[in-house]
């Protein structure tokens, strides 16, 4: 019989034989960036005064346009090329910020004698305050009135023309008196309450971040409510005032 035949053990005193690794799959090289857009000279123009609305927001007036010309990314000659100076820009941050965001039919709503007064104003108040009741719009504002620049005296020439003294001229037509060519001094005062109310509602919210104790809807009922029988109270004083004397 031939002789079993034995494994052999492997010898301690040999090294280990290395292990070859596995191939890794070659992993391709990253997609290079998208060339950036080339913005057209509007479109370029648009984004200046955007972000420029986000920093002045922020930092308010005082801020210069070397720093500007870094937040925007940009340098100062290339800002200069589309605003030769710093007021030339703020008044057209004036122009989308507060111009921009009056609606035509505004001015159809708040004249439209067809239907109540009452009723109007309602619409009107919600759909503005949607429009301006905002942190950035309020912050604009107010930073603006810090520094002195135009902003506020040009918007509440603004909101005197074309809201107060409509609402004042469309509220004693429904009284049956005619609105005289120049508003008494007086109305425009309690036309200015109904307004500042409003408003002061969105400085509380917006700017001091405090509670506030209705939703918008709600507060301008109230508001409205207070005017018309506040002010009617005045006219049928005023009417009666002659008879007494």
């Amino acid at each position: 019989m031939g002789r079993t035949a034995h494994s052999r053990k492997p010898d301690s005193s040999e090294p280990p034989r290395p292990r070859t690794a596995a191939a890794k799959p070659a992993q391709s090289p990253p997609p290079a960036p998208a060339p950036k857009r080339r913005l057209s000279a509007s479109d370029r123009r648009r984004e200046i005064v955007a972000k420029s609305i986000e920093y002045f927001a922020k930092v308010g007036f005082e801020g210069g346009t070397r720093e500007l010309a870094r937040h925007l990314g940009t340098t100062q000659p290339l800002l200069y090329r589309y605003f030769p100076n710093k007021d030339a820009l703020i008044q057209e941050i004036y122009k989308v910020v507060y111009l921009d965001q009056w609606k035509a039919s505004w001015d159809h709503l708040l004249t439209d004698a067809s239907r109540p007064l009452r009723a109007r104003l309602q619409i009107f108040y919600e759909d503005y305050t949607d429009a301006i009741l905002n942190p950035q719009w309020m912050r604009i504002y107010f930073f603006a009135g810090l520094k002195g620049v135009s902003i506020n005296e040009r918007y509440l020439a603004l909101v005197e023309e074309r809201i107060l003294s409509r609402i004042l001229r469309e509220f004693q037509r429904e009284c049956g008196l005619v609105p005289p060519e120049r508003l008494d001094p007086h109305d425009l005062e309690i036309a200015w309450h109904l307004q500042g109310g409003i408003f002061y509602y969105g400085v509380r919210r917006f700017v001091y971040r405090t509670p506030v104790h209705l939703p918008k809807s709600a507060m301008i009922t109230d508001a409205l409510d207070v005017f018309f029988a506040g002010y009617r109270s005045v006219l049928d004083r005023r009417r009666d005032a002659p008879a007494k004397a």
